[in-house]
């Protein structure tokens, strides 16, 4: 891939609009914990396919990426048929690893319902052990975290759970 024909990065990255499906909602009546998940990954697939981290990825290199660890934090309810959309900002990056947060917002009303923070590695799928990022991908990972270096640090960043 030509970083030179590479599209700007958006600062922050905003994905496409998407719905709450009927068929997500739980017997309390709202979006059941398992699908904000989804609708994450969703927005995550968009900000890959941007950085070259898309289906291509492992076709081409043979690595692919791993979410090693996540922190999704439920603000507010949503319902079936509600717009979304994901803000996705990069935090940081290594030769292996991308440290990133996202919002998931309602698409009409703005409002916050979900957080997501997560830790992704890059895996070589031969041997299934982490490897360094190729460096076309290195490149633009370094454009999005300069471009989303302006960024205030969202709330909730680093937020662990404990009983006080």
């Amino acid at each position: 891939m030509n970083d030179r024909a590479a599209p700007a990065m958006p600062t922050p990255f905003v994905s496409s609009v998407m719905r709450v499906e009927p068929g997500w909602i739980d017997h309390n009546g709202h979006l059941n914990m398992a699908y904000y998940n989804v609708l994450f990954d969703r927005a995550v697939d968009e900000v890959y396919e941007l950085i070259g981290l898309g289906p291509n990825y492992l076709k081409t290199q043979g690595h692919s990426t791993f979410t090693a660890e996540v922190h999704l934090r439920y603000l507010r309810e949503l319902h079936a048929g509600d717009p979304v959309r994901v803000r996705f900002q990069l935090l940081d990056f290594d030769t292996k690893r991308m440290h990133y947060f996202e919002e998931l917002v309602h698409a009409d009303e703005g409002w916050l319902s979900a957080t997501s923070e997560n830790m992704a590695l890059n895996v070589d799928m031969r041997v299934k052990k982490t490897a360094a990022f190729p460096a076309n991908v290195m490149a633009r990972l370094q454009r999005m975290k300069d471009a989303h270096a302006a960024l205030p640090m969202p709330q909730g960043v680093g937020r662990r759970i404990a009983m006080r």
